[in-house]
C-alpha cells in the first residue's frame, strides 16, 4: 500500500514555475479592468488627463511597499533614458485610454486595444530585425480588418475618439519594443518601477502646463471624498497588474503567457456590464473574434518558431 502511493505520488505532475507565471498573467489580466472601472467612473468628475495623472502617481505609491518587500528583484538602472522612454510611452497609452473609457463602453476601448499584438508584429521587422512571414502578416491583415469592424469609422457613435484605443495600442507596443531593450540589462521589476516614476512625473508637468493654461481645472480639495478611495483603488489594482504581469514573465516564456492576455476582455466585458449596465453589440463582438482570432494564430506561430530554435537562444526572451 504504502509504495502504490509512493509510485502515485511520483506520477503526479508536478507544479512547475511556468504553471505559476500563467497563474500569476492571468489573475493580472483579471485585475486590470478592475482599474479601469475605476479610471472611468473618476472620468465623470474629472478631465481623463487629471485621471492619468492621479492613477500614475496613486500606483507609484502602491508601488512603494511592494519594491520595498521585493527588492531583492531589482536588478539594473531604474532610471536611465531607455527607461523615461517607456514612461512616456505609458503616459501616452494611459491617457488614450482613459480619453476613451470617458466616451465609450470599457469592453469596446479594450477590443479596440487588443490590435496591440498585431501593431507588434509589423513593427518587430523595421524596429527589432524580427520579420515574420506571410502568414502571420495575412492574420495581421485579417485582425486589423476585425478593428475596423469595431472602429466603424464614420459610422460609430463615438466618432474620432474610436481611434484613441489605437493609438494607445500602437504606444504600448514601441512600449514592448522599448522593453525587450531595456530587460537585456535591467529586471523587469526594475523597468515597471521606472517608467511609472517617470510617467508619474511627467503626467504631474502635463497637468500643470494645462492648468496654467486654464486647459484643465486642477482643484483637488473639492473633489468629493469618494475620488481618493476610487483614485487610490485605480492606482492599487494597476500597481498590483503590473508586479502580477513582472513576475509571470519571471516564471514562464512570452508565448506561454500570451493566451491569457485575452482574459482582460472578459474581464471588461464583465466590469462594463455589472458597473455601467453596458454591453458590446453585435458588431463589436464580430470584430472581437477577429481580433483575437487573428491575435492568437499569431501567438501559435510564433510557438512553433521557438520550438524550432534551441533554448539556449531563447535565454533572453
Amino acid at each position: 500500500m504504502n509504495h502504490a502511493l509512493i509510485l502515485n505520488r511520483a506520477a503526479a505532475p508536478a507544479w512547475s514555475g511556468s504553471n505559476t507565471g500563467m497563474v500569476f498573467m492571468a489573475l493580472a489580466m483579471l485585475l486590470l479592468p478592475a482599474g479601469d472601472t475605476f479610471a472611468k467612473i473618476l472620468t465623470g468628475v474629472m478631465g481623463p488627463v487629471e485621471v492619468t495623472m492621479w492613477r500614475l502617481l496613486a500606483q507609484g505609491l502602491c508601488l512603494l511597499p511592494i519594491v520595498v518587500l521585493l527588492r531583492r528583484r531589482l536588478r539594473g538602472a531604474m532610471f536611465s533614458p531607455v527607461v523615461a522612454l517607456s514612461g512616456l510611452l505609458v503616459m501616452i497609452t494611459l491617457t488614450s485610454l482613459v480619453t476613451a473609457f470617458s466616451v465609450m463602453p470599457i469592453a469596446t476601448a479594450i477590443a479596440i486595444f487588443f490590435a496591440e499584438p498585431l501593431i507588434l508584429t509589423l513593427l518587430a521587422g523595421p524596429l527589432l530585425g524580427e520579420v515574420a512571414g506571410p502568414r502571420r502578416y495575412a492574420a495581421v491583415g485579417v485582425g486589423l480588418v476585425g478593428a475596423l469592424i469595431v472602429i466603424r469609422p464614420g459610422f460609430s457613435e463615438f466618432g474620432l475618439a474610436t481611434l484613441l484605443p489605437l493609438v494607445a495600442a500602437t504606444a504600448y507596443a514601441l512600449n514592448m519594443i522599448v522593453l525587450r531593450r531595456a530587460c537585456a540589462t535591467r529586471s523587469g521589476l526594475t523597468v515597471q518601477c521606472g517608467a511609472t516614476v517617470y510617467a508619474a512625473l511627467g503626467m504631474v508637468g502635463v497637468v500643470c502646463a494645462l492648468s496654467a493654461a486654464d486647459v484643465v481645472e486642477l482643484a483637488p480639495l473639492t473633489r468629493p471624498a469618494w475620488t481618493w478611495g476610487a483614485i487610490l483603488g485605480c492606482g492599487a489594482f494597476a500597481a498590483a497588474s503590473f508586479v502580477l504581469i513582472a513576475e509571470a514573465f519571471r516564471h514562464a516564456e512570452a508565448t506561454a503567457l500570451a493566451p491569457f492576455q485575452y482574459l482582460e476582455i472578459v474581464g471588461a466585458t464583465a466590469a462594463g456590464f455589472l458597473v455601467f449596465s453596458e454591453f458590446p453589440d453585435g458588431l463589436t463582438w464580430l470584430g472581437v473574434a477577429i481580433i483575437l482570432g487573428s491575435g492568437a494564430y499569431i501567438v501559435h506561430r510564433e510557438r512553433q518558431r521557438d520550438a524550432r530554435v534551441p533554448r539556449r537562444r531563447r535565454g533572453g526572451r
